[in-house]
């Protein structure tokens, strides 16, 4: 296990800035998530690490030893690839042995050191198998396998389930927390799925058009977004945008309350309300005293989804989301008409 750290990174790409001034630390032992929309820089970043992509400034160092000049065979990290990249012509245990067989170990210690890998990755008696005969979700824990079983300081993932689809990706996501709480080792992963950060990192750094936007805890990251950027990219938000009146938020057809701390009179807030912390009723009766914000509106469209719905409210001239949970008899239909109410806490001031 080990601590890795960026301090101040920068790398461009002729006028694209992929890195622009970015520092993180990610602790011994801990499961980070790089997220950000496509080009954000999370995968150059990602690469800077495992000494892929040289830096025109900064410095990455490893358990406190600067690694810039360190080329990537010498970094000791084991990295795993959204498309596998497995030898089709080598069995999955010859594919797991790979690492250590160029590293001249002895050919009983690959052995014994491979099937430990086969069990932790629970493909015991698949090690004669070419990788052509393993399903996606079988592939992924032979890539697993391989960068784990030189023993590497950190983990690295690229995208690694991006290429399985929804439900094994699900499946994946709770094996590969697993493993990596088995092994301890430190992992950090790229992804552009929200859901993915959310359920598997211990820490979600959320980075955009190269710059380090918000990192926190997962829930922490997406209850308390910083920026407008983050409530809107980590999950769906509602915003309300307007000036600082009376200590509230004013905005079209009212104004809103929260609970943080507001900027001075008259100076422009952006307050973002997750979809689920809105409750619907058909009137005031129906709601809780401690959701003083109330917007009158009516049902345009709901999105039936199984466990829940997604409706969409007009308020005058702006529209919300709500999600429910898929408790009653049957959905509420279009033009319906509605009270949405939320609570202060629930409205967060956020910056453009």
């Amino acid at each position: 296990m080990s601590r890795v750290e960026a301090r101040a990174v920068r790398k461009a790409y002729g006028a694209v800035k992929a890195l622009d001034g970015v520092s993180l630390t990610f602790e011994d032992g801990s499961f980070s998530a790089l997220l950000g929309p496509s080009g954000s820089g999370k995968t150059t970043l990602l690469r800077a690490f495992a000494g892929f992509v040289t830096l025109d400034s900064g410095t990455i160092a490893i358990d406190g030893k600067l690694v810039n000049d360190v080329p990537p065979h010498r970094r000791d990290l084991g990295m795993v690839f959204q498309n596998y990249a497995l030898f089709p012509h080598m069995t999955v245990a010859e594919n797991i042995a790979f690492g250590l067989s160029v590293r001249g170990a002895a050919r009983a210690a690959i052995a014994e050191r491979v099937e430990a890998m086969l069990r932790l990755v629970r493909l015991e008696g698949f090690g004669a198998r070419k990788p052509r005969q393993l399903s996606g979700g079988q592939q992924q824990r032979v890539a697993l396998a391989r960068a784990l079983v030189t023993r590497p300081r950190v983990l690295l993932l690229d995208e690694p389930l991006g290429a399985l689809d929804r439900r094994l990706r699900q499946e994946m996501q709770i094996e590969l927390k697993q493993i990596q709480r088995e092994v301890g080792i430190t992992a950090i992963f790229v992804t552009h799925d929200q859901e993915e950060a959310l359920t598997l990192a211990d820490r979600v750094a959320v980075i955009n058009e190269g710059r380090l936007v918000q990192v926190g805890m997962p829930g922490e990251v997406y209850e308390r977004p910083a920026t407008r950027f983050v409530a809107g990219f980590l999950g769906d938000a509602n915003l309300f945008e307007g000036r600082v009146a009376g200590g509230r938020v004013a905005v079209g057809g009212g104004a809103i309350a929260t609970e943080d701390a507001l900027p001075t009179e008259g100076a422009p807030a952006i307050l973002a309300v997750r979809p689920e912390k809105v409750v619907l009723a058909a009137d005031a009766a129906g709601l809780d005293a401690d959701l003083v914000n109330r917007l009158e509106g009516r049902i345009v469209q709901a999105v039936y989804a199984g466990s829940a719905i997604t409706y969409i409210v007009e308020a005058g001239d702006r529209r919300l989301i709500v999600f429910e949970q898929n408790r009653a008899a049957a959905p509420l239909g279009p033009d319906t008409a509605v009270i949405a109410a939320f609570a202060p806490r629930h409205a967060v001031l956020v910056q453009p």
